[in-house]
């Protein structure tokens, strides 16, 4: 072992080296600069709306005056449908369903007495809602129902009804909390009372949502045989930034929010410009490792006589080639280091800026840089490994 090393630095090439690790890490910060950007500021145009994703555009018809007074110009027929689907745009289409029943809800909270107001239920699939399966469930005989609420709901209440009535203000996690007594009223004056679970709040609709199962079970209890066409659309798009959808929009007379649309775009193009990014990066980082390999190749080269003699002496491959395994291994985990210690270092500077700009967003930690740096050190470690092995195999062969 201490022959190899003697050889190894007799002639190691210091510049080659350098150039390596500057390399390697270079490209490995643009790489976990990148990823780690993108888990960033991507929440500040999604804030809220997990439950509904970036790429599901919420579509409505224009509501004209002779629409109005028929109270069919908003219904979406299935040929509208089946238009829709057709857009090369389009990757699936799901319809609101209303409950066609009167509904209210009561709430008490200490010091303050019970509220009561009239509500109204809307659903959309399932597949549609990214919430946890276990919570937006519902089956019949169940007594209680969960429930997404629109943030602007609590916006209004804890600044326009609340301070009129000097009433406490609410947090998301304290309404979380709080269980709603739901009342049902059927047109034929059937009536039901369950509890209603606050399980979240969004952005992008302003309707109260309810598991699908719910719609289809407490319509046909309460509103038997009622017409439940449906006046909204929720569509997913391949690509929210498609000039086609804002065009098809705008000629079939359809409204969607444009600024849930152009947050939409806006996340898009942070996924684009982040893939870029870190494919130059990628690209760094492969022209650093075939530096690297050169400059072990070449070291190998020029002592590839003495190894000879040592494998010939009874030395093992493996023992040969470790020194510069050692040497390999080493720097990427050096690299790997230094370059965390700069992501977290630059990462402190964008987030004050974030901050600035969204309030409430928060990072979202080290753990997407961590996670791939590790990953990307151990695949080049394994690379860099095999590839030295296989060059003193070669040898050996070669000599046996």
């Amino acid at each position: 072992m201490t022959l190899v090393w003697k050889l190894l630095r007799r002639h190691l090439s210091f510049p080659q080296l350098a150039g390596f690790f500057l390399a390697n890490l270079l490209g490995m910060l643009i790489v976990l600069l990148g990823i780690q950007f993108y888990f960033d500021v991507a929440p500040a145009f999604s804030r809220g709306d997990s439950f509904i994703r970036s790429d599901y555009l919420i579509v409505s018809k224009r509501i004209g005056v002779m629409g109005a007074m028929s109270g069919r110009g908003s219904v979406f027929s299935p040929a509208d449908i089946d238009e829709i689907r057709a857009q090369k745009f389009c990757k699936s289409v799901g319809a609101f369903t209303a409950s066609q029943y009167g509904v209210s809800a009561s709430m008490g909270i200490e010091g303050m007495g019970y509220m009561s107001t009239d509500l109204f239920f809307e659903s959309v699939p399932d597949r549609y809602v990214d919430t946890d399966s276990k919570e937006w469930t519902f089956k019949a005989g169940d007594p209680g129902v969960p429930i997404i609420l629109p943030r602007s709901y609590l916006a209004i209440y804890n600044f326009g009804f609340s301070q009129s009535r000097s009433l406490p203000k609410l947090s998301e996690g304290v309404v979380g909390m709080l269980d709603l007594n739901v009342r049902l009223r059927g047109r034929d004056g059937r009536e039901g009372v369950m509890k209603g679970k606050i399980v979240g709040f969004t952005d992008r609709l302003n309707t109260i949502l309810v598991p699908e199962s719910f719609m289809a079970w407490s319509n046909g209890v309460y509103a038997p045989g009622a017409d439940a066409a449906p006046t909204r659309l929720v569509v997913e798009v391949y690509n929210p930034a498609d000039d086609a959808i804002a065009r098809f929009l705008q000629q079939k007379g359809y409204d969607t929010e444009a600024d849930k649309l152009d947050a939409g775009k806006t996340t898009y193009f942070l996924r684009v410009v982040s893939g870029v990014v870190m494919g130059v990066g990628l690209l760094i980082s492969l022209l650093s490792f075939y530096i690297l390999m050169l400059s072990i190749y070449l070291l190998v080269q020029k002592n590839s006589t003495k190894l000879e003699n040592l494998l010939l002496i009874g030395y093992g491959p493996w023992r040969v080639g470790l020194p510069y395994e050692v040497l390999a291994v080493g720097l990427n985990v050096l690299v790997l280091l230094l370059a965390l210690g700069l992501v977290s270092l630059l990462r402190g500077y964008y987030l004050d800026m974030l901050s600035l700009l969204f309030p409430q967003v928060e990072g979202a930690g080290m753990w997407p840089a961590c996670v791939l740096g590790i990953l990307l050190c151990l695949v080049v470690s394994v690379l860099n490994v095999c590839a030295i092995q296989a060059k003193v195999l070669s040898i050996w062969k070669h000599k046996a």
